[in-house]
Order: C-alpha cells, then structure tokens, then sequence
C-alpha cells in the first residue's frame, strides 16, 4: 500500500475569481475544486522517482480529486518500477478515453544530448497534440515543459554552464488568476541542466508569469484561441523537504563510482549553515581522494538536515488555483 501523505492545500479551498472573458481558452468564473473533478498524471520519472513524485503530486492534488496514473510505455523500466506500473497505471494510449478534466505531465532524468533523440520524446509530443486538440487544461513540469515547446513551437532548450539546483525568490511578472492570492514572490525548487529563453517564448506568444533574476524562467502559460491553457513549469513546487538533498547525494554517489566527471555543487539556499559546513568538507575530500569507499563516510540525511520547505505554501496556492480553473471549465461544459 504507497503512503501517499497528507494533502498540504487547506481543507476549505477559497473560491478563485476567474475572468470568463467569452473565448474557450480563457480563464472561467469563480468555482472550486468539484470532488468528481479528474485529473490525470502522467509520470515519466525514472525509476528511483517513481513513486515519490506520485507521491508529491498526490499531495499538491488533493484527496478529494479523482487522480488517475499514466504512463508512457517508452520510458525504460525495471522489473519493480514495472511491477507498480502494471498494477497503478495505465499507458498513455488510455488517455484519451479516462474522460480527463485536466492532466498533469512530468519530466524525466534527461539521458540524451538532444531532446528528440530521447526514447519517449515521440509518444510525448503525441500526448501534447491530443492534450491541444481536446482543449484539456494541462501542466507540463521541466523536461516535459521542454519538450511540449520544442514541438508546439520549436523553441530549442539551451545547455546551462553548470546545473541550476536549489531554491530560488520567483517573482510575479504579469497579473494572472493563477497567481491570485499569493506573495509577489516565493521560494521554488529547481533542478535542471537546461533553459528555456525568455526572449524566444515571448516572442513566440507565450506569456511569462513568474521568474528569479538567478534562474531565469519559473512559470509561464501558453494561450490561443479555440483551446485550453497550457500551463508550464521550469521548477519543482511539488518537490518535498528532502528531494534536492536526494538528488545531491545521488549525483555525489554517481561522482564517486566514477559515473560523473565532476563533483556536484551543493544546492544553493537549501541546507542549513551546519550542513552546508559537513557536506563542504566531505566534497573536498571526495575531490581529493574519489573512490567508492568514500560511500561509507558520506554524512547521513539526519546529520545534514535542510532548511524547512518554505515553497510549499506557495506550491499549494499555485494548484489550488489551476484545479479551480480546470473545476470552472468542466463545470461548463457539463
């Protein structure tokens, strides 16, 4: 039985005003989240994330939403993370008749120095064409957010110089009911090797909502007529306490088996001063002696706490009210 936790949005969602303004891709009247609403996920993590970014989007969705798992068939899988599969989710080619309110994609650990060279890119950018053609309100998450713009409008992701990992100030840039309610700014996770130019999505008619002078591109939301929303995520809300501190220690743990040429960087704004202190020092020692002995010395997650997730008020305000659009609109057409 997975332990899916308890839902972090409030008990009581408060009604989001939502401007209707007479076009099918626009922004409805205020509702909130119908229990009878559904809300597919397709989860392409790799295996060693499976299950927790289920887990992490459960708890940003809510219990009283009808949640139903995806997957593509492209991912490659294990024989345990294909267990799960077989007996939680269903493929990709059963979207189209799970009669969706809204769906949710997530990214995947990029593997190849292409985009479209990765295995599952063709059967995401079909996804992507069923989600516009059928108007269902979707958000895409990192990689798949990369994805979707490369094929909806050939806006090639850029290789950053070094990884963006941490916890980064997102300022509000535009006024929009997805961000009705919330602080000018807040705390969000990122975890990417990639990025999308701001100047190229504008230019292209995307409208950019939030963004950190640090990391460029947070949230952003593509609309046209005729069609639903496109939502759109560079960052991780969903992400729990420990997630960055995870990926460090398995980027770490690749460093030292000989996995990965260079020596991670610790996320920045994330783990505490006392952390940040035990985990320095022991990459100094791995730069300095690099062998998989080292394992046995890597201070514990319980040694090296990080910092309280302070993103996760902000991550609740942000579903809350995408679930009330995605609720408004299928109460319409209802």
């Amino acid at each position: 039985m997975l332990d899916n936790g308890p839902s972090i949005l409030p008990a009581n969602l408060p009604a989001v005003t939502l401007d209707l303004g007479g076009s099918a891709a626009s922004w409805s009247e205020p509702a909130r989240v119908a229990p009878a609403l559904r809300v597919g996920l397709l989860n392409n993590m790799p295996d060693s994330a499976l299950v927790q970014t289920e887990r992490q989007f459960r708890r940003l969705i809510g219990s009283g939403v009808d949640l139903r798992l995806f997957s593509l068939e492209t991912v490659p899988r294990g024989p345990l993370a294909r267990a799960h599969l077989d007996r939680f989710y269903a493929t990709e080619g059963a979207l189209a008749g799970a009669g969706l309110d809204a769906l949710v994609v997530t990214g995947a650990e990029p593997r190849a120095r292409q985009l479209a060279d990765e295995p599952f890119f063709p059967a995401l950018t079909a996804v992507v064409d069923w989600a516009a053609s059928n108007a269902v309100p979707t958000l895409f998450s990192c990689l798949a957010a990369h994805a979707a713009v490369l094929h909806l409008d050939h806006i090639e992701r850029r290789p950053l110089p070094a990884k963006h990992s941490g916890v980064y100030a997102c300022a509000a840039v535009a006024d929009h009911p997805l961000l009705a309610g919330m602080p000018a700014s807040v705390p969000v996770p990122h975890s990417r090797w990639n990025d999308l130019p701001e100047a190229e999505l504008t230019a292209r008619g995307y409208r950019i909502l939030r963004r950190s002078d640090a990391v460029g591109v947070d949230l952003f939301i593509r609309e046209r007529a005729g069609s639903a929303p496109m939502v759109f995520l560079q960052g991780h809300p969903e992400y729990e306490g420990d997630t960055l501190a995870r990926e460090y220690r398995r980027d770490m743990g690749r460093f030292l088996d000989g996995e990965r040429e260079t020596c991670p960087a610790l996320p920045e704004n994330y783990y505490t001063d006392q952390s940040v202190r035990h985990l320095d020092a022991f990459a100094a020692t791995a730069r300095a002696y690099r062998s998989s002995a080292l394992h046995a010395d890597f201070p514990t997650m319980a040694e090296t706490p990080p910092r309280p997730a302070g993103w996760q008020e902000g991550a609740a305000g942000l579903f809350r009210n995408w679930l009330a659009f995605a609720s408004a609109r299928a109460a319409l057409a209802a």
